[in-house]
């Protein structure tokens, strides 16, 4: 399963110098949200791109909290040229 999700881009492992795959934690648990995925019936391809945008929203909601904390704009020539 980690070589197919590996061929289908949502993974790259590094290699050992002996050859070997080397996944980090967090390849494992896309992998480990992938294969639940898979488990329920979705082709590996769609699993791996909703695994991916679950991903990106996670990271964009994490961006987004840290402006709200911060009060920072995420665009501050924005905010510049609405005054």
């Amino acid at each position: 399963f980690l070589r197919a999700i590996g061929e289908a881009r949502l993974i790259t492992p590094l290699r050992s110098p002996g050859g070997h795959r080397r996944y980090s934690r967090y390849q494992l648990r896309i992998a480990a949200r992938a294969r639940e995925l898979v488990g329920h019936g979705t082709p590996i391809e769609a699993a791996c791109r909703i695994v991916t945008l679950e991903d990106q929203l996670e990271e964009a909601q994490r961006i987004n909290a840290e402006y709200r904390r911060t009060g920072t704009s995420a665009h501050p020539t924005a905010a510049a040229q609405d005054s």
